[in-house]
């Protein structure tokens, strides 16, 4: 099922969604909280070259993410009836009206 069909879903039934994409809060989700994505890829492309100059991807360590971010809709906020806290705005890293 793709994420606006999600979105819709959500919409439709008044089920406010959170998600850990960024992506899902910026088409219509409530919230999203989870890693910065492009920080990942970039980490992903260092193991590559790692891997590439002979070392083992199985003796590589286990990374987890570094950096999360937190997205709030407001406006979805608003159409399911919810009101966001001023305190928790001031802590996302974007807040979309």
């Amino acid at each position: 099922m793709a994420v606006s069909e999600i979105i819709s879903l959500a919409i439709r039934y008044r089920i406010p969604a959170v998600s850990w994409s960024r992506s899902f809060a910026e088409l219509g989700g409530v919230i999203s909280y989870g890693p910065v994505l492009v920080d990942e890829y970039r980490r992903a492309a260092s193991y590559a070259d790692r891997i590439l100059k002979g070392e083992k991807p199985s003796e590589l360590p286990v990374q987890t993410p570094v950096k999360f971010e937190l997205v709030i809709n407001t406006k979805s906020a608003k159409a399911l009836g919810l009101s966001v806290s001023d305190k928790l705005r001031t802590l996302a890293d974007e807040v979309i009206e």
